[in-house]
């Protein structure tokens, strides 16, 4: 058995090397700079708007959070169940491991990866509701295979190229719901419970399968309704346990913040080699945990965000901004003052203390909260990575249910289900460190893709933009609404809501 990991973890390596190499990390910021340059900053410049239409609207609009009738979802549950996905383990473990390899300064990457992610999230939410349709059950289907087959394929003599790249996203879309979406998340689980309550990994893993299998085998619908009453609850709950122990530690804040900025241009290093390559481990960890995190160019949560009831494509790019926005401007930010404001990291030299390095990134939040609150703290940690995972595992049970339904069938979709509850069991037994270096490869493989999906359709995210903007802010009345790319679902939507209508 010991041979086979060492095996997967060579074959691992070596892919993982390439897929999360510069040339593909210099991909990723391009795609979010140049979604954000040709929609003028939108994440800036309507920052109150999207604002006011995301998180405002649930309280002053009921058709945002009004159940549904049909096989769609509410834009309320779009969102929660793409934050269930994003808003996991990777803000408390992998905030904690980016600053445990990266140093502080990678936090500082993580927010600019997160600034421009913004924007190209909003452009994969915008593509995906332009190139949805419908499946045989009446439920819409939407997502990079999608758009990079009907969109990049319609392209001159680039019929075949969104075919294969259709394929190939899907593909690997399906093995990342098994790692990202499943392993790494029941592997911080059950470590985080075993460390604060005893109770062995496998006791936890059997339990985990049948609390998933319940949920996951009802379908979406199901999914919905669980996570839109879990994520509020969890985010708000984690963040008041962080805010208590930021403000205990407020005095430090200051030179936390100091700490980022220096580490994030390696200004404590000495020598010109020393200064490149911390600035690299620190822009290489940050971007790659704040993808782990928010998912911003994977064209994950676009699939979920494609089952929404909304008409406007825009309306539902604004919910991936928004999405982006509190998973990591909010919570990894909190994550890491948190961390850093504890006496944890040498804010000095960027290192862990002797404690932290022992008890390693997995149980380090865990350490911090038991070290404010007692044996509280730690049970507290534990049940919170519980919940975090818990909704990633829901969330992304949809994301590869997607996947498989595009390269098998609708009617294949139980075969998926089951064997995504099975996989839960191989998390509670894997070793922590290859399960998350499995996810993040399998991340990799899927952002590839997605992105050059995105940077091709991104003239028409621009149109889309423009049209919505002249419509809804600026008060053109003579142009016409764009709601797909696909003429009879164009024809269907103007047929079913009027002109003016904001949703």
């Amino acid at each position: 058995m010991q041979s086979f990991l060492t095996a997967v973890e060579n074959i691992n390596g070596a892919i993982n090397g390439f897929v999360w190499g510069w040339p593909a990390l210099i991909l990723l910021g391009a795609v979010g700079i140049l979604a954000t340059c040709m929609t003028g900053f939108f994440q800036l410049t309507h920052f109150k708007y999207w604002m006011k239409h995301t998180i405002g609207a649930i309280f002053r609009e009921e058709n945002v959070t009004a159940h549904t009738n049909d096989k769609t979802i509410s834009q309320f549950q779009s969102l929660c169940t793409a934050l269930a996905a994003t808003v996991g383990t990777g803000n408390i473990v992998g905030v904690a491991g980016a600053i445990a390899t990266g140093g502080p300064g990678a936090v500082f990457w993580m927010w600019i990866i997160a600034f421009f992610g913004m924007m190209t999230n909003y452009s994969e939410n915008v593509l995906g509701i332009l190139y949805r349709r419908k499946n045989e059950e009446g439920e819409w289907c939407g997502g990079a295979m999608y758009y990079l087959k009907d969109g990049l394929g319609a392209k001159k003599n680039m019929k075949a190229v969104g075919a294969v790249l259709a394929v190939l996203f899907s593909s690997f879309c399906l093995l990342a719901s098994f790692g990202i979406g499943n392993m790494s998340q029941v592997n911080s689980m059950v470590g985080n419970i075993n460390h604060a309550f005893g109770i062995p990994n496998m006791v936890v893993g059997v339990f985990l399968f049948f609390a998933v299998g319940l949920v996951v085998i009802g379908g979406l619908k199901r999914v919905a309704a669980i996570t839109e009453k879990l994520v509020p609850f969890m985010v708000i709950l984690y963040l008041l346990g962080s805010i208590i122990i930021i403000c205990t530690h407020i005095t430090s804040v200051p030179a936390v913040f100091v700490s980022i900025f220096k580490g994030a241009f390696a200004m404590k290093a000495v020598g010109g080699g020393i200064v490149g390559s911390g600035i690299a481990l620190a822009m290489q960890m940050g971007m790659k945990r704040g993808v782990f995190s928010n998912e911003a160019g994977l064209g994950s949560s676009v699939m979920v965000h494609s089952s929404s009831n909304v008409r406007e494509p825009v309306r539902q790019g604004m919910w991936g901004i928004f999405e982006v926005f509190a998973d990591t401007i909010v919570v990894c930010t909190l994550t890491a003052l948190t961390l850093l404001s504890s006496g944890t990291v040498n804010l000095d030299t960027g290192t862990l203390s002797a404690e932290a390095e022992s008890i390693g990134s997995a149980s380090m939040m865990s350490y911090v909260y038991e070290l404010q609150f007692g044996k509280l703290g730690a049970w507290f940690i534990a049940i919170a990575i519980f919940l975090f995972a818990y909704s990633t595992v829901l969330g992304w049970s949809h994301y590869g249910s997607k996947a498989f339904e595009y390269l098998f069938g609708t009617k294949a979709i139980i075969i998926y289900r089951v064997i995504f509850c099975l996989i839960v069991l191989a998390g509670a037994g894997i070793e922590a460190t290859l399960a998350w270096d499995i996810s993040d490869t399998f991340n990799g493989l899927m952002m590839l893709p997605n992105l050059i999906g995105v940077l091709v359709l991104s003239p028409q995210v621009k149109a889309c933009t423009d049209n919505y903007i002249a419509r809804k802010i600026k008060g053109d009345t003579s142009v016409k609404p764009i709601y797909s790319l696909i003429p009879a679902i164009q024809a269907e939507q103007e047929k079913a809501a009027p002109a003016d209508a904001d949703d």
